[in-house]
């Protein structure tokens, strides 16, 4: 996969010049795609989509500081104005100048571009028609995905289906969610499940791309987030047919070494490779931040160790008795040694530290080399899925073998138990286990905002104590630099 992101880097200025931010007025030229007919520039252009995926505005670190909002964890750090922006989203004291929710408004929409430009122009490349689906179904799933992120954040949003041209009107109003749901996330992903190839079909140039499984996945989840139970269940079905497992091990999930990268329980992961000559804090930068970022701050354990991400003592808690997640979560005095290394609790505020992601030095020996990929969707989370839809269908007693088959890799082999819960407790222990499950993987704010219309993230925040948290806050407000920049923007209610 590293294949995608080295030619991405050499496609965009190409094809697109800049694009700092979402609302660039200068019109955003394609003085390349139409003279560039073959399938390599075709390939290239798609390489180009998958780039912003890695960006901190994304993956790199906005989607994971969620689960801080979330109550999982503090922020950690060094205090201060050290993370300032995502103490605000956490003690829900946001304004729209927050610059988070400047990144997160402006994170998916180089991708979306990006992607706008493979769909005007692909279609009508004389290049293989095998080939040619599949990049369009690689662009489509792409699309989906950076849509799905920002009506999560920020409910209505600006829609885009071509890119812009000289002449185009910049200024575009936000459009209903349900619109984008219906108009551009549901047929892009319906569309990528119909042309993409099975994982298994990719070489090993390009492993990690998006595939008919990782598309399945995604719009199980979209589903899912709609309430629509029966199709986010044919969806799941579809991802077990294709020969997903999970692996046997959780800790396989994760890691920096190749065989925790694209796994047989992964369905897509950011892709990233370490060794980059870019600088750190660009959006061009080939190094994941997470092992660098939640490493014990100034402990001299992994390359970096900023003490991001502490998880509350609330957090931890909920594991139960002999949930071999722990170990392999969270870094706690008595807990397993880390590459030989005794854990001590005052290393973070909290007496504990993200340990799922954390890279030895052995494998990244600086702060800018960690070559572990992201995961952004795995097998754990369909099944986990399919239990839901199952329970909400009624189908509580056919939810156990979904939910049992996640906890019993972890040592949770209390399946009676399991079989004689009613809905309601079922449906408790389901969101249950996929806090623990997930937990630090940017999951658990969407999680709880769809959960009840949102009710069930309110009464969970003030039952921690985040006494602020109102029904506003279920939204991000739309920055006001971007409103300043397109009067046609409307505020989100009460910001």
């Amino acid at each position: 996969m590293n294949k995608i992101f080295y030619t991405a880097f050499l496609i965009i200025p190409l094809l697109l010049g800049s694009c700092s931010g979402f609302l660039d007025k200068d019109p955003l030229l394609d003085p390349g795609a139409e003279s560039v007919r073959d399938a390599a520039s075709a390939i290239a252009m798609v390489n180009a989509a998958y780039q912003p995926l890695q960006r901190p505005k994304l993956y790199n670190m906005r989607i994971w500081t969620l689960d801080i909002m979330a109550g999982n964890s503090v922020v950690g750090a060094g205090g201060g104005d050290d993370g300032i922006e995502t103490v605000q989203l956490a003690n829900f004291t946001t304004g729209p100048d927050n610059f988070a929710a400047v990144d997160l408004w402006r994170g998916p929409n180089p991708g979306i571009l990006y992607c706008n430009t493979v769909l005007e122009n692909v279609p009508s490349m004389a290049i293989d028609q095998t080939l040619k689906n599949r990049l369009i179904g690689e662009a489509k799933f792409l699309r989906a995905n950076y849509y799905f992120i920002l009506v999560q954040l920020f409910g209505d949003v600006p829609m885009s289906l071509t890119p812009a041209k000289p002449g185009d009107d910049l200024n575009q109003p936000r459009v209903s969610k349900d619109r984008i749901y219906n108009e551009v996330i549901i047929p892009d992903l319906m569309e990528a499940v119909s042309f993409l190839p099975p994982r298994e079909e990719y070489g090993d140039e390009d492993k990690g791309r998006a595939s008919k499984g990782a598309a399945a996945g995604l719009l199980a989840k979209v589903y899912l987030t709609l309430g629509r139970y029966e199709q986010s269940l044919d969806m799941c079905n579809l991802v077990t047919n294709l020969g997903y497992v999970l692996n046997p091990d959780y800790s396989d999930c994760f890691g920096g070494e190749q065989r925790n990268k694209n796994t047989a329980e992964s369905l897509f992961e950011v892709q990233y490779y370490g060794l980059t000559k870019a600088d750190f804090w660009s959006d061009e930068n080939q190094a994941n931040w997470l092992s660098t970022y939640m490493g014990p701050r100034n402990s001299g354990w992994v390359g970096g160790g900023y003490g991001w991400n502490q998880p509350t003592q609330e957090f931890v808690d909920q594991y139960e008795e002999g949930d071999l997640r722990k170990d392999k979560t969270i870094l706690y005095e008595g807990g397993p040694l880390f590459d030989g290394k005794s854990y001590r609790s005052n290393m973070s505020t909290t007496g504990y530290n993200v340990r799922k992601f954390l890279v030895p030095l052995s494998v990244s020996p600086d702060y800018n080399t960690n070559p572990a990929n992201t995961v952004v969707l795995r097998y754990a989370d369909v099944l986990l899925m399919k239990a839901e839809a199952l329970n909400e269908l009624g189908e509580t007693e056919l939810a156990v073998d979904p939910l049992y088959e996640v906890r019993a890799r972890v040592g949770l082999t209390d399946r009676q138990a399991l079989e004689e819960l009613s809905q309601a407790d079922m449906r408790e222990k389901i969101r249950h286990e996929r806090r623990m499950e997930l937990a630090f993987e940017g999951h658990r704010w969407f999680d709880m905002i769809r959960w009840e219309n949102g009710q069930y993230a309110l009464d969970f925040l003030h039952s921690i104590g985040k006494v602020n948290a109102a029904r506003k806050h279920l939204l991000l407000p739309i920055p006001q630099v971007e409103i300043d920049a397109n009067h046609n923007l409307e505020q989100n209610d009460d910001y």
